[in-house]
């Protein structure tokens, strides 16, 4: 852990200066995690144009069409496989970049392989796990629902960070994932509710910069409804995928970067108790037998028995 101290997320925050972290890191850092991300939102979105949803669209027996939503069950899957490959990628770039230069995207993407297993095993009971929450959140109406994403949220973006710093296996990382999320719990959670509104944000700003050029489609949709099949041909031209690539890849680097904050400022917390606490042995501190006169030897000349 020592070498990581020197790691510029490295510090204990606020709210103010992880927000700032994050931007100074993505400003220094944004042309190669530019192209990670760029890469991965081409290869997605051209993925995802192979998934026909007009189907979907002019389908009206509910049998044909839970079929066809079975048939996209395996695109989807491949899609979320490809999203979580280059999220190990990225965010071991970010980790061990700023640490040594050498560790380069190809070096990033061969070293982050070895966690891709470990880290689909663990998101798959995240997953299952986060569901139950979710559901669970339902029952207490809106906030229940809403506070139970934030919480599966904040526990996701621990766990590449703790695995890969800390070199933890699948149980080990689960354990000290949920250590960390609860040691400074609403912290953790207000920071991830402030990050995941400015993303969302900023997601609608760069959304309808997408769209400007495809309004005149949009405009024709809300004349006539009847055209609304056609919108979907827009998502599948070579300029949108292209457009919606980079928008993508501007935005996709800041999650795992705000993921080290989150860590980081977890570990400067613990470091910062631990180094308190060694400066102040237990030795050092007053006992209860400290308020008590110490018993003298038979042949002390100060003990009072002797003087009897």
């Amino acid at each position: 852990m020592e070498q990581f101290r020197n790691h510029p997320l490295y510090r204990k925050h606020n709210i103010d200066s992880a927000m700032s972290s994050l931007w100074e890191f993505y400003k220094k850092y944004f042309l190669p995690m530019f192209i990670i991300s760029l890469v991965m939102s081409l290869i997605i979105q051209y993925a995802s144009t192979l998934v026909n949803l007009n189907e979907l669209s002019t389908t009206t027996d509910p049998l044909i069409l839970l079929e066809k939503i079975k048939g996209l069950i395996v695109p989807i899957l491949v899609i979320s496989l490809i999203n979580l490959l280059f999220t190990t990628i990225l965010q071991y770039y970010i980790i061990y970049n700023p640490l040594d230069p050498g560790n380069n995207i190809l070096v990033s993407l061969l070293k982050s392989l070895k966690y891709f297993i470990p880290y689909l095993i663990i998101m798959v009971l995240l997953v299952f796990a986060g569901s139950i929450a979710i559901v669970l959140g339902i029952f207490v109406f809106i906030v229940g629902a809403f506070f139970s994403i934030l919480y599966v949220m904040t526990i996701y973006l621990f766990i590449l960070p703790v695995m890969m710093v800390e070199e933890a296996n699948i149980a080990s990382t689960i354990i000290r994932t949920l250590k960390l999320v609860h040691k400074n719990f609403w912290t953790n959670i207000g920071w991830v509710a402030v990050f995941m509104l400015i993303l969302i944000v900023i997601s609608i700003v760069l959304s309808g910069i997408i769209l400007l050029p495809f309004t005149g489609s949009f405009v024709k949709t809300i004349i006539n409804p009847a055209d609304a099949s056609k919108l979907l041909d827009v998502t599948t031209s070579p300029l949108f995928i292209i457009i919606s690539a980079i928008v993508g890849a501007l935005t996709f680097p800041l999650m795992p970067v705000f993921a080290c904050i989150l860590y980081f400022n977890g570990r400067a917390v613990e470091d910062q108790a631990q180094v308190i606490t060694t400066s102040n042995p237990e030795n050092d501190r007053v006992r209860v037998e400290d308020l008590y006169a110490k018993p003298y030897s038979d042949d002390h000349p100060d003990n009072p028995e002797k003087n009897d």
